[in-house]
């Protein structure tokens, strides 16, 4: 299955969502630190913290622990970051089973130095009218995964 990581996140309720996104689909989660919130928090259960025993989620100390600890568990497996500035459109990529998908925090994306370790075909986008800023990080997870999960017939 997939893995998602999240980039610092900042927001319970949307990291909430995405385990139980990542319970519902059998997604692996990395959190990366730092975390703007207890995981324990009263507003990220309500938002699926019941589903924090049915989803396997790691914390990773950084992004560098991250990278080193996926590329133990799944050394093949693609990476791909998805930001706004990304000129690639998310479903134009072909997903593989494994593959690892990369979302920054909610207030600030990916920082440079993060995106830079990325080739620009591994940078997606997902369209939105002009002038708008982003769409909340747990809708867009859920957007990508879906259809990483729909290309690989939902397996």
């Amino acid at each position: 299955m997939f893995h998602l990581v999240l980039f610092e996140p900042e927001i319970p309720p949307n990291t909430g969502n995405v385990i139980r996104l990542s319970a519902n689909t059998g997604a692996t989660l990395h959190l990366v630190k730092p975390i703007g919130f207890d995981l324990d928090r009263r507003s990220l259960r309500r938002a699926g913290l019941d589903y924090r025993w049915m989803a396997a989620v790691h914390v990773h100390d950084d992004f560098a622990a991250c990278r080193a600890a996926l590329a133990q568990q799944v050394p093949q497996a693609a990476w791909y970051a998805i930001e706004t500035g990304g000129d690639r459109r998310y479903d134009q990529i072909a997903y593989r089973p494994g593959d690892v998908l990369l979302f920054g925090s909610e207030g600030r994306g990916l920082p440079p130095e993060i995106l830079a370790q990325f080739a620009p075909q591994a940078i997606a986008s997902i369209p939105m009218r002009a002038g708008n800023r982003s769409l909340n990080l747990s809708n867009s997870v859920s957007l990508v995964l879906y259809e990483a999960w729909r290309q690989n017939g939902y397996g």
